[in-house]
């Protein structure tokens, strides 16, 4: 007499347990990414919205609100002062505005700090971020993946060119929050550049190395093979 134990699961079972997990790894990322993105106009509409005037707030008059609108609202805004910046009198007005939040103390270090952050990850010629690069993290024979930020500058590299050489500053994620990690400063040839882009290697650090990006290299070796042993036949 056979142990119900070990009797095979009904094939019913199985494949209901098959359509779930695929209906989950289609309906999971998808209800996800809407829920961020709603998450961040209700989030915008927040700020924007208590600061427009009744008469061009239509949730003021409506019965209904209306979402993304002060998304909409301060996306002109900001392109707005753009333009404006780009003009003469634009740009004297703002640097009248830099050089009062330039004396005061505390407001002038954070003012600074953040400009410069955006400058160098948005102005046009920026490469910040753009390869992939391993590194040796903790120790010796441990491999993390990190981004290269730039060659390091001023006085970090002042103080590492004699015991070290040249460096390049190098950002190391935490997984499986990318947003996070350590700034490392590492001598060029103790680092491996890697072909994959940026979006692939943040994939795999938010995935915990589950899902791996396509090698062209590999792939291209397995086709050529394949290829040899259909021409042997």
């Amino acid at each position: 007499m056979s142990d119900p134990e070990k009797r095979p699961r009904p094939h019913y079972i199985t494949r209901l347990r098959n359509y779930f997990f695929t209906g989950l790894v289609i309906c999971a990322p998808l209800a996800i990414t809407v829920y961020l993105t709603w998450s961040l106009i209700e989030w915008v509409d927040g700020w924007v919205k208590p600061y427009l005037p009744d008469l061009y707030n239509p949730d003021s008059y409506l019965p209904f609100t209306i979402p993304g609108f002060g998304v909409l609202v301060a996306v002109f805004v900001i392109t707005t002062v753009g333009f404006l910046t780009a003009n003469l009198i634009g740009r004297s007005i703002i640097s009248y505005g830099e050089y009062l939040l330039g004396r005061m103390p505390l407001v002038r270090n954070i003012y600074s700090a953040l400009k410069q952050i955006f400058e160098t990850v948005f102005r046009e010629d920026s490469d910040s971020f753009q390869s992939v690069v391993l590194v040796e993290y903790p120790r010796r024979e441990i491999w993390a993946l990190a981004f290269v930020a730039t060659d390091t500058l001023g006085e970090v590299q002042s103080k590492l060119d004699e015991p070290t050489g040249k460096t390049v500053s190098v950002f190391l994620p935490t997984t499986p929050n990318p947003t996070s990690g350590f700034l490392l400063f590492v001598p060029v040839e103790d680092v491996v550049p890697l072909d994959m882009g940026v979006e692939e290697a943040a994939k795999l650090v938010i995935s915990a190395g589950l899902v791996a990006p396509e090698f062209g290299e590999a792939k291209k070796k397995a086709l050529e093979k394949r290829a040899r042993a259909n021409g042997k036949k």
